[in-house]
């Protein structure tokens, strides 16, 4: 299995549907599963959130209403926000605090602070720092949570048991004063498919157990990158 698809990505997968808007992960076979969400609000707009572009993501996003904006809630993930964001004639949304991602864009930006403009999401200040920068979005009335990086559900995140895991490079030092007084009902994340059955539950455990189970994760690893 590839870390990382390449191509166009015809095969791509639809996940996380509901009321609450979908998710795709562009190529299914790659490792790393990267996964992007279309977050529908209260005005029934639509956010478009680290996009992997696909063939036909234009139709699947007007079923579900217009599109609002383009969001980059990681600096890695810059992906194809450009080009989705340029296509529906909007603009770019970055936090406040984002550095070296606004040149690298070609496209209109516009940056957002504790709120997604009006859009019901809060914004969770998860990473910030010269090697890495990362926002979650959380609406507490509809119960979303989305976080692009710091946990998620790719097999390489996940210890034996787990349904969201902590990223490997940040087990030792779990988001727990981020994410750990939330209590959402499901969780999108930007890699692997989102967790919706008890995920309040998921991601406290997934929090809790971080350090305990590294060791685990990182064998998991070591083991899989073997040439056998």
């Amino acid at each position: 299995m590839a870390m990382k698809g390449s191509g166009t990505a015809e095969d791509y997968r639809v996940v996380d549907e509901g009321d609450h808007g979908f998710g795709w992960i562009a190529y299914p076979d790659e490792e790393m599963q990267r996964a992007s969400a279309a977050l529908v609000d209260d005005d029934e707009r639509v956010w478009v959130v680290d996009p992997v572009d696909v063939p036909g993501l234009d139709d699947l996003l007007a079923e579900h209403g217009e599109v609002a904006g383009v969001v980059v809630t990681l600096d890695r993930h810059k992906r194809d926000a450009a080009d989705v964001a340029n296509r529906h004639d909007v603009p770019v949304f970055l936090p406040t605090w984002f550095t070296g991602v606004a040149d690298e864009l070609d496209a209109p930006v516009e940056r957002f602070g504790n709120t997604l403009d009006d859009s019901g999401f809060r914004t969770i200040r998860l990473r910030d720092s010269r090697f890495w920068q990362e926002a979650g979005l959380y609406n507490e009335e509809t119960g979303t949570l989305w976080v692009p990086e710091s946990v998620g559900a790719a097999s390489y995140f996940l210890a034996s048991g787990e349904r969201l895991g902590v990223h490997p490079a940040l087990r030792a030092f779990p988001p727990k004063r981020a994410l750990g007084s939330l209590t959402p009902e499901r969780i999108l994340v930007g890699h692997g498919e989102g967790v919706d059955e008890d995920a309040s539950a998921a991601l406290a455990d997934a929090l809790a157990g971080s350090r305990k189970r590294m060791l685990g994760v990182y064998a998991k690893t070591a083991r899989n990158a073997l040439p056998f």
